[in-house]
């Protein structure tokens, strides 16, 4: 069929909505017309960081409505709605072990450019295979994906809203809900308040954590951070963090969660953390200088990568519009709409900082 997609065609090349022919779902596939798609810091890799062959159909955070699904599916039907989360393998220790973002297959399945078969399902007119992302490239009008992709969700709800679920939002309420599980009046402190970010601060709240330290250089995405849970922030710009966060807990922080990647952020999170506090990285980074004894061990602290924030989408989305509805995760605040046609000027506002989720609605 024929579509419309946001292409990348090589490394350093703008995006372009382009028109392209669209496979039909094969027997474990769904086809998906796109409602909106949420940007994210990803597809800016996918765009310029050459993490996935050229050229790239990007767009990983998409919600539609189900048009069709092949013989094997049996999750979903034609009509229901759903968000679009991330590939797994299904098949590997990690995945049946319930943890997907750790599946050993994550890197191929997700930024290799082909399905599990080995093919492309978006071709150029001139035919061109086009890689997909993260198994959905949602930034198009319809999307092929896998049924492990797919996450039914409650049809009261604004689909336009709901697909940062799958991925930023999910990466930083899982992070904190199911990888770091904190108790009842512990500390945390969450660097970067983008959308990773300040799900985790919402994630916080729900759980009643005590001391909720949002830590940005926006005064405004701070603000924001307090509206939504946030107990204490700090402008790092101006501010020594790890003293300030020792002025709220004497001993350091329990838990950090670090969403930016950025070295001395990274470092700064470290040193922010209590003796056996637990730092999980969710921003994607570069080299960073530790020395082992004194930044960890001397201090039995824990460094961890958390991918997808530990979930299992198809049990941990719905779990996010539940809480939604009852107004315990007031994602929507962080959203603003843009037409398709408008998709470069959403990724220059969220570079800038001047929006926080972009949110792209099809026509």
């Amino acid at each position: 069929m024929e579509i419309k997609t946001a292409l990348v065609r090589e490394q350093g090349a703008g995006i372009e909505i382009v028109s392209a022919r669209l496979d039909e779902p094969k027997h474990s596939e769904v086809l998906v017309r796109i409602a909106a798609t949420g940007i994210c810091h990803t597809d800016l890799a996918g765009r310029d960081g050459g993490v996935s062959p050229y050229p790239l159909a990007l767009g990983h955070e998409g919600a539609g409505i189900v048009e069709k699904v092949g013989s094997g599916v049996t999750s979903v039907s034609p009509g229901d709605h759903v968000v679009i989360g991330f590939s797994s393998c299904g098949h590997c220790h990690n995945c049946q072990d319930g943890h997907p973002g750790m599946c050993f297959e994550f890197n191929r399945l997700n930024f290799g450019g082909k399905f599990k078969d080995g093919t492309c399902r978006i071709h150029t007119d001139d035919g061109w295979e086009v890689s997909s992302f993260f198994g959905q490239s949602s930034l198009s009008t319809y999307a092929v994906t896998d049924e492990r992709n797919v996450v039914k969700v409650d049809k009261e709800v604004d689909i336009r809203l709901l697909g940062p679920l799958g991925c930023g939002m999910m990466t930083g309420a899982g992070t904190v809900l199911n990888f770091l599980k904190p108790k009842f009046g512990e500390s945390i402190a969450v660097f970067g308040t983008g959308g990773v970010g300040l799900a985790a601060v919402m994630a916080a709240k729900i759980i009643g954590m005590k001391h909720i330290v949002a830590v940005d250089i926006f005064d405004n995405r701070l603000a924001l951070a307090e509206e939504l849970g946030a107990t204490a922030t700090v402008n790092s710009k101006n501010s020594d963090v790890p003293k300030a966060v020792k002025a709220l807990c004497p001993n350091g922080i329990d838990y950090a969660v670090d969403t930016t990647g950025v070295a001395p952020v990274f470092k700064t999170a470290l040193a922010s953390l209590k003796f056996g506090g637990k730092l999980a990285a969710v921003g994607i980074g570069g080299d960073v200088t530790l020395n082992i004894m004194q930044d960890i061990l001397a201090e039995a602290k824990t460094v961890s990568g958390v991918v997808e924030g530990d979930s299992v989408p198809q049990i941990f989305i719905p779990q996010l519009v539940d809480y939604y509805k009852k107004g315990l995760f007031p994602f929507d605040k962080l959203i603003k709409f843009y037409d398709y046609a408008d998709i470069n000027q959403a990724i220059a506002d969220s570079l800038s900082g001047e929006v926080i989720k972009p949110v792209v609605v099809m026509p």
